[in-house]
């Protein structure tokens, strides 16, 4: 099969496990994931003269896929009241991260420990609450899901050097927003 064509009856078969692993750790819900990867085929499906055979099929559809999850992310935010704020905690320590830093404390088994964490969710939630959406939500796709620069630059149409100019504005505006309200 040369490289410009596309057999979408394979798809689902050869790439739907991988779609889901690459899907699952950005929107944390599995029903939601199944859904943007049905969206995803059926979006190629439609395109499918659209491809031009410059990337393999797989990363073709893995673009599509990022798309359908900044749009999944552009409309949970559009209903404002509706949207929440994952916190995971994990054994891994990023380096450099602000927010998006998942550590666990080992100690955290208090009951006010909880509670703490939970106030500490609401209030990042509030303070998200206080951004401009067009910067909440790149800050949440920066930072909370990880997306690519590129992939962030293309699709708001911004260099990245304004990308980085939003998530330092963010970052400052949620660093003082919890300052005020949680600390």
């Amino acid at each position: 099969m040369p490289n410009h064509q596309l057999n979408p009856k394979v798809w689902v078969d050869k790439y739907s496990d991988y779609m889901f692993n690459f899907t699952i750790v950005r929107v944390s819900d599995s029903e939601v994931a199944k859904d943007l990867i049905s969206e995803t085929f059926l979006a190629g499906l439609k395109s499918k003269d659209n491809f031009k055979g410059e990337a393999s099929e797989r990363t073709w559809l893995i673009s599509i896929l990022k798309r359908k999850i900044i749009d999944h992310y552009r409309k949970i935010n559009s209903n404002k009241g509706k949207a929440e704020v994952r916190i995971t905690y994990n054994d891994e320590e990023s380096e450099g991260d602000w927010l998006e830093e998942r550590v666990r404390d080992p100690f955290d088994k208090t009951a006010e420990d909880k509670i703490e964490n939970e106030e500490l969710g609401l209030a990042i939630l509030n303070c998200l609450g206080t951004l401009n959406e067009k910067q909440a939500t790149i800050f949440k796709l920066k930072t909370i899901d990880n997306f690519d620069t590129e992939a962030i630059c293309n699709e708001y149409n911004i260099t990245p050097s304004n990308l980085w100019v939003i998530i330092h504005r963010a970052r400052t505006a949620m660093a003082e927003c919890l300052k005020e309200n949680w600390f």
